[in-house]
């Protein structure tokens, strides 16, 4: 994929939206938008610019304004790897969409992969992987022959599921999280794969794990549907969720990442046959020192849901 064009290609367009950016920063959107635009008359194609444009405009409330520079971003990069049509929906401007674009997520963890594990551990108080360990454990406590970790980012799941798994599969859209994951040597099959088209070729999996990942992903339906068919019969799924307060289904939030309720996650996992073997409230991370409550999921066919609950007993 050709990198995002993170200059504007003209020095003096460069300079004005280095000023934009400080003016921004002293808490004057409005000027900082307006020297922005007058960058971009002298970088007219520059995608990169118009999205920001729009971010400046949307902070100083000018939400038509704002439109119109992320359809403007849109119509120069219609992959759409800066996520225009999600600010675009977000506002009321777009139909809502049943999933992000994929290059959006791709160019996200690209440009994130040095910092993923800094970010998300010591400053966000990440502990999902852990907590999910533990309910697979709790369900499961012997070891498992195939694991697939989707959405595996840099290991930091898998560093949890190795102990306990024969063989253990890492699949992600991020070429560059795939690296750092490579560079632990803990998966013996890493591959970059789009989790909206998820084809696994090979054995099925006795334990399928997605940590935090379908915040990105947006309508469970497909996913769920993929999964049940890469499942062995006592295998189990499990997952975690953003938690939707309120109605529907799921909904994308300001942080451009998806919510879900758990009677929607329970919907879709009955749809496909499996059924909840446990459903826990935890704290996933914490976003602007606030705590992002979600729920860990762990799932199975109703055979394997009837075998887990008569080990327990026995």
């Amino acid at each position: 994929m050709k990198p995002l064009q993170a200059s504007s290609g003209d020095l003096n367009a460069d300079r004005r939206a280095d000023f934009a950016e400080m003016l921004l920063a002293s808490g004057e959107p409005a000027q900082a938008a307006e020297l922005l635009l007058g960058a971009l008359e002298l970088a007219p194609q520059w995608a990169a610019g118009w999205f920001r444009l729009g971010e400046m405009q949307e902070t100083a409330g000018l939400l038509d304004q704002a439109a119109r520079a992320w359809a403007m971003a849109l119509e120069l990069e219609p992959a759409d790897r800066l996520g225009a049509v999600l600010k675009l929906q977000l506002i009321g401007r777009a139909p809502a969409a049943a999933a992000p674009p994929s290059a959006f997520v791709e160019t996200l963890f690209d440009h994130y992969a040095d910092s993923f594990e800094e970010s998300l551990v010591e400053k966000l108080g990440y502990g999902l992987p852990d907590f999910l360990k533990h309910a697979i454990r709790k369900a499961r406590p012997g070891r498992f022959r195939l694991a697939l970790d989707l959405g595996c980012g840099t290991g930091l799941m898998g560093e949890k599921l190795r102990p306990f798994v024969d063989r253990l599969e890492g699949y992600d859209i991020s070429a560059a999280m795939l690296r750092k994951a490579k560079a632990k040597g803990i998966y013996d099959l890493l591959a970059k794969a789009d989790l909206q088209h998820f084809p696994h070729i090979g054995d099925r999996a006795d334990l399928v794990v997605a940590a935090d990942v379908f915040i990105y992903v947006g309508a469970l339906e497909r996913i769920v549907g993929a999964v049940a068919g890469m499942l062995a019969g006592y295998g189990l799924f499990a997952f975690s969720v953003e938690t939707l307060a309120g109605g529907g289904d799921f909904a994308l939030r300001p942080s451009r990442r998806y919510a879900h309720s758990e009677a929607y996650a329970r919907r879709v996992l009955a749809a496909n046959g499996l059924a909840v073997l446990s459903l826990e409230s935890t704290i996933i991370r914490h976003d602007r020192r606030d705590p992002v409550e979600g729920l860990a999921i762990v799932a199975g066919f109703p055979a394997a849901a009837a075998w887990e609950k008569n080990s327990a007993t026995a």
